[in-house]
């Protein structure tokens, strides 16, 4: 299990792919982390087309990253300030086979941590974890190799009007009748507790490892040298980011 832990984009998809590697390999154990993105990204899914869903000047203006995930699912805005990110890395066997019943395992992790917190939430069937009725998590996973790669975000924070600006939502200017429209189907933590966005890693982290035997880590000098080789020659290349 790694630690909370805050990177940019593009070392964020590499560590995943570099964990990946590793347990391939028989180098790695099944792995559990938790992180942050600085500064705020945009995430596409693995099929999506870049300059379709996102805004890329306005990203610059910003500071923005933007990177394609080497998941499916679609277009994600990560506020540094919003959310914490979670990636469970294992082989397949662990998992069932079925897609709905391998989401809703990892899916009840997260309402696990909820309740932690003495939030009630509900897995949504394909991918998501409803609180109040609302999306307050989402997930996209990969299998490769024989290896699972899931992850998603639990929101604790929601900035709107930025997620807007980023993402091709709408040609229109950001309207009041869009802004509600989101806040109709997506909530956050702090809609329902007044706690620190550590005390939300807390809890997740009691979700994710209550009844499991795990110690905490860090990644290998050689799985770490894998991360810096992949974050550049990979998610930070225009040729991933623009291959569709």
């Amino acid at each position: 299990m790694i630690e909370l832990e805050t990177n940019d984009a593009y070392r964020n998809m590499a560590i995943d792919e570099a964990i990946s590697e590793a347990i391939k390999a028989d180098a790695a154990p099944p792995t559990i982390r938790f992180y942050r993105w600085k500064p705020s990204a945009v995430s596409i899914g693995y099929f999506q087309s870049l300059e379709d869903e996102v805004n890329i000047e306005r990203c610059r203006q910003l500071g923005v990253n933007w990177v394609r995930r080497r998941t499916g699912a679609g277009a994600v805005y990560h506020d540094f300030n919003g959310e914490i990110t979670y990636s469970v890395i294992a082989p397949e066997f662990y998992f069932p086979k079925g897609i709905r019943e391998n989401y809703r395992v990892i899916c009840q992790w997260v309402i696990d941590g909820l309740a932690e917190l003495g939030i009630e939430a509900s897995f949504a069937p394909i991918n998501d974890v409803l609180a109040g009725g609302k999306k307050i998590s989402g997930n996209a996973m990969t299998r490769r190799d024989g290896i699972q790669t899931q992850h998603g975000t639990v929101l604790y924070d929601l900035d709107i009007k930025s997620m807007f600006s980023v993402l091709k939502v709408s040609n229109e200017k950001i309207s009041d009748k869009m802004i509600k429209s989101v806040e109709e189907r997506v909530t956050r933590v702090l809609d329902f507790k007044d706690v620190s966005i550590q005390d939300l890693y807390f809890a997740m982290l009691k979700g994710f490892t209550n009844g499991k035997s795990y110690k905490i880590g860090k990644l290998t000098n050689e799985e770490s040298k894998r991360a810096d080789q992949l974050a550049k020659e990979v998610y930070a290349s225009e040729k991933w980011n623009f291959m569709r």
